[in-house]
């Protein structure tokens, strides 16, 4: 009986339930075929969910197709060499390719302002000549917007990433710390907002001069201030969360916090708005190259090729300024379609999108 006591007091308040195969139950199938592996799902982090969602997102995935076929076309319009002038280069060709076709700076006055036609086009072999016309010089309008693609696009994914270097730094100091530091840049950031965005890029390429990297500058120069703000106010909110104090707590430097705690979980409202920025950014070079303030008026920078042939549109010759306004405009409208599908991968509402949708937000 004293045995008998001492397992029922040792057992008492426990439910035991019989017949039950543990090893069996762990070792079964999933109930259901839709039921999701759990073991594959660890590990997983925010931006994995973030690309689960984005690729369910058809409009999407048709605007970075549209950008991925618009950056090849640029990178592989004419062969790429390095100048022998660089330290520890050599002249060298690193892009021997060639989809242009023909020299976007060859010249032929005779053959001025040709009209579109597909009588090279169809010829064997297809020659793409006077696809989209020739332009006041007589050069093939076609391999100008494929070769000016290197500009525009580059200009603005140039940009965008130095302004992030920026601004990310600076708003996450003025976020952390507060006090002093953060009046400082925030005041700062409030004088600069307080001039049009086109109007502080005007002045600061009427003090830098024209050229490629005085143009990025200058939009780098107010490009940085949405990334400094949105930062900040998402450094505001997560740095008073349990896990930054516990990170304090240990010691960690506020570097370290910074880095590995708070700006991984601050990121996505500045991914989201570096992504809509690009092509803002291209569509600010090219207004600056269609008043006469960006790159040189021989170069088949998009918005200087408007700006050459403004007169020739006005003249009846519309394929002149057609399809360089055509190229900014497929551009810009995939990367805001990028950008949309962005944000929905990045809204913790997005998780809960249901089938009937089929994935689209």
């Amino acid at each position: 009986m004293s045995s008998e006591n001492s397992q029922q007091t040792t057992e008492r308040g426990r439910i035991r339930v019989t017949g039950f195969d543990v090893e069996r139950v762990e070792s079964r199938d999933s109930l259901s075929s839709w039921e999701p592996d759990l073991q594959a799902e660890e590990g997983r982090g925010r931006l994995d969910y973030a690309w689960m969602r984005f690729k369910r997102n058809r409009l999407a995935l048709f605007g970075a197709a549209v950008i991925a076929v618009m950056v090849l076309l640029a990178v592989f319009s004419r062969p790429i060499q390095v100048p022998g002038g660089i330290p520890l280069l050599a002249e060298r060709t690193i892009q021997p390719f060639s989809l242009a076709p023909a020299d976007p700076a060859a010249q032929d006055v005779i053959t001025g302002y040709q009209p579109p036609t597909l009588e090279h086009f169809l010829a064997w072999p297809p020659s793409g000549l006077y696809l989209f016309g020739t332009d006041w010089a007589g050069r093939d309008i076609l391999s100008r917007v494929m070769y000016g693609g290197r500009w525009s696009l580059s200009i603005g994914f140039i940009a965008v990433a130095v302004a992030l270097v920026v601004g990310i730094p600076l708003g996450s100091i003025a976020g952390y710390y507060g006090g002093k530091v953060d009046e400082l840049i925030m005041r700062v950031v409030d004088m600069l907002y307080a001039f049009p965005f086109i109007v502080l890029a005007i002045a600061v390429i009427a003090v830098l001069g024209r050229g490629y990297w005085e143009l990025i500058l200058a939009l780098v120069a107010v490009g940085w201030l949405p990334y400094a703000r949105i930062i900040r106010g998402e450094i505001l909110s997560v740095k008073e969360n349990d896990y930054v104090t516990a990170a304090k707590a240990l010691g960690s430097r506020d570097r370290s916090i910074i880095t590995r705690h708070i700006l991984p979980n601050a990121m996505a409202p500045v991914i989201v708005q570096a992504t809509l920025s690009i092509g803002t950014t291209v569509l600010v070079a090219a207004a600056l190259g269609f008043i006469g303030l960006g790159l040189s008026p021989a170069s088949a920078e998009w918005g200087v090729m408007l700006n050459v042939e403004q007169d020739a549109m006005a003249r009846g010759r519309w394929w002149a300024g057609l399809f360089p306004g055509l190229a900014i405009f497929a551009f810009v409208m995939a990367i805001n379609l990028v950008g949309d599908g962005v944000r929905d991968a990045f809204d913790p509402q997005g998780e809960s999108t249901d089938s009937d949708t089929g994935g689209l937000r």
